[in-house]
Order: structure tokens, then sequence, then C-alpha cells
């Protein structure tokens, strides 16, 4: 624990400010208009057990290229090619009140209200979402910083990364509160200095209370 409060938020932007694509494959399926259950991959919640999930787990494949595989698998539902790109439009389309994580919309409102730094420290979310449907997301114009791969070229956990997004919130790495639903990339902040903080999509709670005692809010 720090002796004093954190000064800052920073924070992964798919599955810790957004629903993981796991939590969403629902409301996938009924905006594709495919039957309920026809996505079967279950990551994390492993019910049934996702052995492609587990391969990206012990390093046997890289996190894109997991979702290339679904996305070809999903476009394949509905005789289209898709890359994850392709991917990363449909699940635009779906209503933001779904996609956003409440609990996380709540801690960067508590954050800035105390007068924290909050920063997005993403791997290209602009390379695959898209910056029109960015726009339209308010909460991103609330951060003091955003550092996206897309534009900096430099992937979590590669320790420039790190330190690039604190440069950007103006604080150094101890003062920083850092949170990543991806083991490697929490372990990779952990590294260069910052409060680390993994989430787990399949109970996100832990990480996000544990944020605010470091931020004293």
């Amino acid at each position: 624990m720090p002796t004093q409060p954190c000064r800052g938020l920073l924070l992964d932007f798919g599955s810790v400010i957004t629903r993981s694509f796991f939590e969403t494959r629902s409301a996938l399926e009924a905006s594709l208009g495919i039957p309920l259950g026809s996505l079967t991959w279950t990551g994390p919640f492993g019910n049934p057990p996702d052995l492609l999930w587990q391969r990206m787990l012990a390093n046997e494949l890289s996190e894109r290229d997991y979702w290339d595989c679904r996305a070809r698998e999903v476009g394949e539902l509905i005789g289209e090619h898709w890359t994850i790109q392709e991917f990363c439009r449909r699940y635009n389309l779906l209503p933001l009140a779904g996609v956003l994580r409440p609990e996380t919309r709540l801690l960067v409102a508590d954050a800035k209200r105390a007068g924290r730094r909050v920063g997005i420290l993403t791997n290209e979310l602009e390379l695959f979402h898209g910056r029109e449907w960015l726009d339209t997301i308010d909460l991103l114009k609330e951060m003091d910083a955003l550092v996206d791969a897309t534009h900096t070229k430099i992937l979590k956990p590669d320790p420039r990364a790190y330190a690039a997004a604190a440069a950007a919130l103006r604080l150094s790495a101890h003062h920083i509160v850092f949170i990543d639903d991806q083991l490697k990339n929490a372990r990779g902040a952990a590294a260069a200095g910052m409060h680390s903080l993994h989430l787990d999509i399949t109970d996100p709670t832990g990480a996000l209370h544990a944020a605010r005692v470091l931020l004293d809010l």
C-alpha cells in the first residue's frame, strides 16, 4: 500500500471500460439474428472450456490471433468473411448502455470528482473500433490522457507504453493505479512501478474496489 493516496487512474479500454466480448455475446447474437447460444466461445468463463483461450494464456498464440479466429467463426455463421475489424464494427452497433461497464464509469466519475487524473492506455483501440465510434463515447472526453498503440506503435507490455502513459498523465509511475484484464499487461505495469491491478472479467468488482482504496475514494 502507498503511504499516500495515488493521484492517477490509468485504465485499459476493452473489458475494463467496456464489457468484454464474452459478456456481450448474447447481445451480438441478437443483433446478428442468429440463435442464442450460437457463439460457444467462453474465454475465462470456461463453461464449456475454451481451449483456444487456454492456448492464448499459455502464450501459444496472441490475443489478436485469438480474436482473428473468433471473428472468422462469427462471420461464417452469417455467410460472411470477417476480420477482427469487422467483428468490432458489429460490436460497435450494440447500444452503448449495454457495452460500457457501469462500475468503471462510476469509478472514473468519483476519481475525477476527487481531483485524480484519469487516462487510458490501450493496444490499438482506434485501429480496431474506428474513430467514428470512439467519438460517440462521452466518457472518453473526460480523460486527461489517451495513449493508444494505434498511433504510438508500442504495445503493452512494452515498458515504453507505461512510460508514455505516465508522461501523458504528468505523474510518476508510482503515483498511478493501473487496471488491465490481461495479466501480462498488469504485470508489465507493476514492473514499470505502477500500482497494478488485474481485472478478472468474471468478477470485476475486486479490482475496481482495490483501485478505490488506493485512490482514497
